[in-house]
């Protein structure tokens, strides 16, 4: 049989990480638009994390930061120079400055050749096509999984969906496989928080869709994920997310639950209907040869509610099998705000206690992403991979201690300390930043990666 495991794609901070507050949901975010940031503090603390993921056994991959400032873009929008932008519209040079590509679970939505038909892993890069700053995420993102996922004999990397709101995608952040094993078949669950196209005159589920904030991922777009990559309506599950909790700042489901084999970590108001939602992956799980039986722990309201949930990110945190014998079960690896915050910390300390397959708590500090509005799990892509197909794939992003040790250097030379939104208008962030990316592209023997014209 062939080995199968489970490799991370962790998003690179990149040089232009700053607070913008581009985000109306994420309320991290907004709690710390205008504030000065640490480009480099916030580089090295994803590293670390990666490293530390790896050393449990866990594969890694480098995901490059984007091109930033996207130049490209701000022509576009007929500005012809960075000051031009900053005297006219701040706002948009703050956009194509964004560094919002390195949470990596937005990037794609991930299907094992286990489940497709043609024995192909699937990838689709997500249209991101909610907000600007993060709608011309996608071509470099496509360009990526191109150039390192190249063989079409192991892989097929599709096309966005179209750039429209009826087919708004975030990618894997809205979605969860459930399996015994990443070697054996699964259930792909899709959560959605709003229907993308009706006929005239069609209010079907019109009362039951947020009214705050917006609901950033369409039925239809998951329902387009799954055909694109063969699946079948009884490898499938479909879950609204509850629209109060989108309008408390729970912006994708990986804010409200989080899953991985048959473990399930989730609010009990995480979807419309929560317990339909249980009972149909339990039956189409157990469906599966073997019959996995689902796991779920619930997280009751009253130990935490939508707004606690989306100020600690407990759910943003991730279900890692390390395969350690010698530590059997999950490891359950949170952020510090979630142990610094009392009420998600008791939380924490029950699932660990109580939980028959998380074995251990630990906390890993992200703060640079966080307060950017993004946790332990918005950093990384799950991509359950054959023996194959990771030597098929590209191997310069694979994370190996040299390459540790380059990026480290990378990040101390070319990486500001502190960076304020004021400063984007500065022509020399843009020079700093093509010149750090340039030599990045070098490291992870991408040479061509950053060619954009």
């Amino acid at each position: 049989m062939t080995t199968t495991q489970e490799l991370h794609f962790d998003g690179l901070v990149g040089p232009t990480h700053n607070y913008a507050g581009l985000s109306p949901g994420n309320l991290l975010s907004a709690q710390h638009a205008d504030s000065t940031s640490s480009p480099k503090r916030a580089a090295l603390q994803g590293l670390a994390k990666m490293r530390r993921v790896r050393d449990m056994g866990i594969p890694q991959a480098v995901l490059p930061p984007q091109p930033r400032p996207d130049l490209r873009a701000l022509t576009n929008l007929g500005f012809t120079s960075i000051a031009h932008a900053a005297a006219e519209a701040p706002e948009l040079l703050a956009a194509v400055y964004s560094a919002s590509c390195m949470w990596t679970a937005n990037a794609a939505t991930i299907c094992p050749s286990i489940d497709a038909p043609d024995n192909r892993l699937h990838i689709t890069p997500a249209n991101l096509t909610t907000l600007y700053h993060r709608c011309i995420e996608p071509a470099f993102a496509k360009r990526f999984f191109d150039a390192v996922f190249a063989d079409a004999n192991h892989f097929a990397v599709h096309d966005p969906l179209p750039p429209a709101q009826g087919f708004s995608d975030e990618g894997a952040a809205n979605h969860t496989r459930f399996c015994a094993s990443h070697a054996d078949p699964g259930i792909h669950l899709f959560v959605y928080g709003r229907r993308g196209m009706r006929a005239a005159g069609d209010t079907t589920e019109s009362l039951h869709e947020p009214k705050r904030f917006p609901a950033r991922q369409t039925l239809e777009s998951c329902q387009a994920l799954a055909r694109l990559a063969g699946l079948p309506d009884d490898r499938v599950v479909y879950a609204q997310q509850h629209p109060g909790a989108i309008d408390a700042g729970v912006f994708h489901n990986d804010v409200i639950s989080v899953g991985t084999h048959t473990t399930f970590l989730h609010h009990e108001r995480a979807f419309l209907d929560t317990p339909a939602v249980l009972e149909e992956l339990r039956a189409k799980l157990a469906a599966l040869p073997g019959s996995p039986a689902l796991a779920p722990i619930e997280v009751g309201a009253s130990e935490l509610t939508y707004e606690e949930a989306a100020a600690c990110y407990l759910f943003n945190s991730q279900l890692i099998a390390t395969h350690d014998q010698d530590q059997p079960g999950l490891t359950f690896l949170a952020p510090t705000d979630t142990r610094d915050h009392p009420r998600a910390k008791a939380v924490a300390d029950r699932i660990e206690r109580e939980s028959n397959t998380i074995a251990r708590v630990e906390y890993a500090d992200v703060r640079e992403s966080m307060r950017n509005g993004g946790g332990p799990a918005c950093l990384r892509l799950r991509v359950p991979i054959t023996a194959p197909q990771l030597a098929a794939m590209h191997q310069g992003v694979l994370l190996t201690d040299e390459l540790f040790e380059t990026l480290a250097v990378w990040i101390d030379t070319h990486y500001r300390d502190q960076l304020h939104p004021s400063d984007l208008a500065d022509e020399s962030v843009a020079q700093e930043s093509a010149a750090a990316l340039a030599e990045l592209a070098q490291i992870l023997q991408l040479p061509t990666l950053y060619d954009i014209t």
